[in-house]
């Protein structure tokens, strides 16, 4: 390795890892000393790894404001060096930060509204898939039904909230005022996905949840109704089952379906 390569090598490192030993091989300048311009380049690569994290997180952004946001941002980049050359995947850990560090555990919506965000994020990044038409079931016999197995979009993603940050999630995307934080009773159910090239969400009822948890296991249609009988009325399980695959199959959430073992 060259002399310029290995001080190279060294500069980003200091750089990146907060480090001062480069400061012996960099001279001072006619106006500045060494630390200052050093701090520039130091500076200059925390505050592009927070625009990184601002970009994936819009509204966790404009819920905190400026500084709140930036100071949350440096904790980050603090507690979460860059491991990967693509700045995408470089603020996938900042719902986990939110839940873990001090303050921002304190306040649940906080780690709720990057998940949510997050997740949006990496349905718009899921690979493309095939989207099953209603027109392929009619090539079952009523018969085979009860075997068959569902093939979920690769975007499709579920979330369970423990506070109402989708509330608050939706009223910053409409500029609104959002409602003030609370924990939830009941988990929030959100199914998350990409139709055509728009992320988006809804929330599911908790029997709708059970049966896509359930799906995503590869559990065939006729044991999802069998699970909906014994949440709900069993008289009409397979009535309230087809209804809900219908919803699914409309808006592009599975791929395929085929008869089970």
């Amino acid at each position: 390795m060259s002399d310029l390569a290995r001080q190279q090598d060294e500069f980003q490192r200091c750089i990146m890892t907060g480090d001062d030993a480069v400061l012996d091989e960099i001279l001072d300048g006619p106006r500045k000393e060494r630390d200052s311009l050093f701090g520039v380049y130091r500076h200059a690569y925390g505050s592009r790894l927070v625009e990184a994290i601002r970009n994936d997180h819009k509204l966790l952004h404009s819920y905190l404001g400026d500084e709140m946001f930036d100071a949350m941002g440096h904790a980050y980049v603090a507690a979460n060096p860059s491991q990967h050359p693509n700045l995408r995947w470089f603020s996938q850990a900042v719902p986990d930060f939110l839940k873990s560090a001090d303050p921002y555990c304190k306040y649940p919506e906080l780690c709720e509204i990057a998940a949510i965000e997050k997740a949006l994020n990496d349905a718009f990044d899921a690979a493309d898939a095939p989207v099953l038409a209603y027109t392929e079931m009619s090539r079952f016999a009523p018969e085979a039904w009860a075997d068959l197995k569902f093939d979920l979009q690769p975007s499709a993603f579920r979330l369970d909230l423990e506070t109402n940050a989708s509330a608050i999630w939706l009223a910053l995307k409409n500029d609104e005022t959002p409602p003030d934080a609370v924990e939830l009773q009941q988990p929030c159910r959100l199914l998350i996905w990409r139709k055509d090239v728009t992320p988006m969400f809804r929330e599911l009822g908790i029997e709708e949840s059970i049966m896509w948890d359930e799906a995503a296991r590869g559990i065939p249609f006729g044991v999802l109704c069998s699970i909906l009988a014994t949440y709900d009325d069993p008289d009409y399980a397979a009535v309230r089952g087809s209804n809900y695959l219908h919803g699914w199959i409309t808006t592009g959430l599975l791929t395929g379906v085929s008869v089970g073992d």
